[in-house]
């Protein structure tokens, strides 16, 4: 998994395999998803990310119980 962020645009984009994008779904006008040939996600391309609360990312860590 690789995660870009662009600021001068705004543009979160989370590139989750390397196969070829075959098809891409507007989930709504700022978030866009990309998939392969067998139905498996590519990436996730958010736009306005910061502007909308999904950029910078919070990390926490914890220990499994």
């Amino acid at each position: 998994m690789r995660t870009t962020y662009y600021d001068e645009d705004d543009i979160l984009v989370i590139h989750l395999s390397d196969k070829p994008i075959t098809r891409e779904v507007s989930q709504d006008w700022n978030t866009h998803i990309s998939y392969a040939a067998d139905g498996t996600t590519v990436e996730i391309v958010v736009i306005d990310a910061a502007a909308i609360g999904a950029f910078p990312l919070e990390v926490l860590h914890g220990q499994a119980a």
